[in-house]
């Protein structure tokens, strides 16, 4: 008979549906209290191939802080908002519309440019999608940054969160097809 070591993980079919249970927590997308002077909007819609709206997508970010540090705060759902741990998570509307108020990062390092990590889990996606905002008003940043650089010039700009009012920032996620969003391979094996 084939212990636990002998049969290994259960191959991924697709990721959800989701369990409710601490989903949503309170104040998952409010990484940064909206009232904070450095609070900003971070939005936009998820899209399947066909520019439909996905509405039963979970968005998770994280970022540094304005100073480029990654948080040491304890526990990524702590909210006392004076802190900042840089992790949150929502749940799309039925318009496939996510949003979050966050900080606008600082760069981590030198040469590379402020940018939000993203990860979208959803229908038909066998394991969770990553990627990158970057700002679009940080133009010279991002001429330097190592990862968009090294991007397709005629892709780059899904990768690029367009300012579309004061401290907000809009960011769609195409899963597929045309204007498809470039996603990240980070060698995880699957």
């Amino acid at each position: 008979m084939p212990t636990m070591r002998d049969t290994g993980q259960t191959p991924s079919q697709t990721v959800g549906p989701f369990f409710g249970y601490a989903l949503p927590y309170a104040g998952g997308p409010e990484v940064r209290a909206a009232w904070q002077p450095d609070a900003i909007r971070l939005h936009g819609v998820v899209l399947d191939g066909a520019g439909a709206p996905i509405s039963d997508a979970i968005i998770e970010i994280w970022g540094a802080d304005a100073s480029g540090r990654t948080s040491t705060e304890r526990g990524s759902f702590h909210r006392d908002q004076h802190g900042f741990t840089g992790f949150g998570r929502s749940a799309v509307d039925r318009d496939g519309r996510y949003s979050f108020t966050t900080v606008k990062p600082g760069a981590m390092r030198d040469g590379s440019a402020p940018y939000v990590l993203i990860a979208v889990f959803g229908r038909g996606v066998t394991h969770h999608l990553f990627t990158r905002a970057y700002f679009g008003d940080e133009p010279s940043a991002n001429a330097t940054d190592p990862l968009l650089v090294s991007v397709d010039p005629a892709r780059r700009d899904t990768l690029v969160a367009v300012p579309d009012a004061p401290r907000s920032y809009r960011f769609d996620l195409r899963l597929q097809g045309e204007r498809e969003t470039v996603f990240l391979d980070y060698g995880v094996s699957r």
